[in-house]
């Protein structure tokens, strides 16, 4: 069985964090975002390979990840020669395939149970199978309406208050059968939300939904991003490094260095090569990237920090992101909603 995951999005509301990194690999503490969805391929060992969707910086994934041996699954690259849309960039990479394919969409991370709904998708010999998750704003997201028996029925794109009939949206993950693909015009941008999945409601073909109450998030924002490392720290996605980490949860790379008089809060993440130096405090929900510096009396609140970051004297960040290789001058302050790119320097006293 094959997955295909559709990481060639450009990222932009994650923007400027994506303009050197593709979304598929911004850190989610030190790991490329993509490992989380593979990790959770793998756990169907039916699934030996997962094709990867790309569009934008292709060569940027393909060094991190290769042919996927180093993950014990192969991994096979598929780039769109121009942008084709979600149900596009399925025929372009699954148009071959003959088996049923897990389809994933490339900013979604979930712990949910791939083998059932696999099962569900078998068990009602669907044409296609779509994951939707309860939502507390149905408003900001398109709805998906079911019968009491499980069948799609209908797509309601961002309703008003008074066309809600459910909470339930799309949670990005699917099981179709390839041989619906014809449908879906070669390379023409085509959308699988607005198009392929109402031509199957339109043909009475058995559309099946999967109903998933546990852990989803799309990281596709700066808020979400940040929301997702904080999940992570308290326990509400398990995974490594948090896993069975005990109070107060702080992850400290053995060559990190602390020195005295420094203040370390968890619940916190300390990558390798970090040098916090004395009187700088770091505060609950900080992540701090490999070989990154924070000068003395200086002040990381809540912040997320790439790699080969220096944080000056009395400088304070809270609750920002901070791209890689930014250097922040002496008492610079970078507070909540901030996001800076890769390479920002701020000078001595700046308010961003």
């Amino acid at each position: 069985m094959k997955a295909i995951l559709l990481a060639g999005g450009k990222g932009t509301r994650l923007r400027p964090l994506t303009i050197h990194t593709p979304k598929p690999i911004v850190p989610i503490f030190s790991r490329p975002f993509l490992h989380y969805q593979i990790d959770l391929l793998k756990q169907v060992p039916e699934i030996d390979e997962v094709i990867l969707s790309l569009n934008y910086q292709p060569r940027r994934i393909e060094e991190i990840f290769g042919d996927g041996s180093s993950l014990d699954i192969k991994i096979r690259y598929v780039v769109e020669p121009a942008p084709l849309g979600t149900a596009g960039a399925v025929k372009y990479a699954g148009d071959s395939l003959t088996d049923s394919v897990v389809v994933f969409n490339g900013d979604v991370l979930t712990q949910i149970d791939l083998a059932a709904v696999i099962r569900l998708h078998r068990e009602r010999k669907a044409r296609a199978t779509i994951v939707l998750t309860p939502v507390e704003n149905p408003t900001a997201y398109g709805l998906v309406e079911t019968d009491a028996g499980g069948n799609v029925r209908r797509f309601v794109e961002k309703p008003s208050a008074s066309e809600i009939t459910t909470n339930h949206i799309n949670a990005g993950i699917y099981v179709l059968e390839p041989d619906t693909f014809e449908r879906i015009p070669s390379e023409v941008a085509w959308s699988i939300e607005r198009s392929y999945f109402p031509s199957l409601i339109e043909r009475r073909e058995t559309f099946v939904a999967y109903i998933y109450n546990g852990y989803w998030i799309d990281i596709g924002t700066p808020e979400k991003y940040m929301q997702v490392h904080r999940d992570i720290m308290d326990g509400r996605y398990v995974t490594a490094p948090f896993l069975d980490l005990p109070a107060p949860r702080t992850s400290v790379a053995p060559d990190a260095r602390i020195e005295a008089g420094a203040t370390v809060k968890g619940p916190c993440f300390i990558d390798e090569g970090v040098l916090i130096k004395a009187g700088a405090r770091i505060g609950p929900y900080s992540v701090l990237g490999r070989q990154t510096q924070v000068e003395e009396d200086a002040t990381i609140d809540g912040g997320i920090l790439w790699p080969n970051c220096r944080v000056g004297r009395e400088a304070i960040v809270r609750n920002a992101i901070l791209g890689r290789n930014c250097h922040l001058g002496r008492s610079v302050s970078v507070n909540g909603g901030a996001v800076l790119g890769d390479k920002t320097t701020l000078t001595d006293y700046t308010r961003a």
